[in-house]
């Protein structure tokens, strides 16, 4: 024990073990698991037995495809079982503020895969569908509509999530291998806190 007291700098306001508890204390716990490929994202297993455990109350889901875990639903193909069938955005601009616990959101992955959707439905690509802003859009909107200490699901090639600047702090991250030269599918677990950078 003194050895290690001499290692250590001298405390500055306060305990430096206490510090390096705390950071560890604000990072996401990351996972990683290894599954088939498939189209449908919520039906892999380790993906599927995630969202579970989060599920709760009034789940939205933007792109829900045949996925029936969200009580309100949407998917821009009108052969879905969803609740509506309207562009992402406009979908979530409907919804009343703070009207949901948990959002899944499992957009398309890359602006190529924006451009195939919306042409397979006959729809206009261009530069706002395949921009950056695509996505910003519709993570503002989550922002909008989850309540305080609610908790939104993102599936991507990348663990952003909605992130910081709309006020979410990530809880958790999954990686699944899928094989292969395949892309791993990165699920990102956000709470949305308040104003005063505490869940509700």
């Amino acid at each position: 024990m003194k050895e290690l007291k001499h290692q250590l700098p001298p405390p500055k306001g306060r305990c430096p073990l206490a510090a390096v508890i705390m950071e560890s204390y604000n990072k996401p716990n990351i996972n990683k698991a290894w599954a088939m490929p498939n189209s449908k994202t919520f039906s892999v297993k380790p993906i599927n037995d995630l969202i579970l455990r989060y599920v709760r109350g009034v789940v939205v889901d933007p792109f829900a495809n045949d996925n029936k875990i969200a009580t309100i639903t949407n998917d821009i193909n009108p052969s879905c079982d969803t609740t509506c069938h309207m562009e992402a955005t406009e979908f979530l601009k409907m919804l009343d503020d703070e009207c949901a616990d948990v959002v899944l959101y499992d957009p398309p992955y890359s602006p190529r895969q924006v451009s195939e959707c919306y042409k397979e439905f006959g729809l206009t690509v261009n530069m706002k569908t395949t921009q950056a802003s695509y996505w910003s859009k519709q993570k503002k909107e989550i922002a909008r509509i989850l309540k305080p200490g609610g908790v939104c699901i993102t599936c991507a090639w990348n663990s952003n999530g909605i992130g910081k600047k709309y006020g979410f702090e990530q809880i958790e991250i999954l990686m699944v291998a899928h094989g292969g030269w395949h892309n791993d599918t990165i699920v990102t677990v956000e709470r949305k806190i308040n104003s005063h950078g505490r869940t509700q």
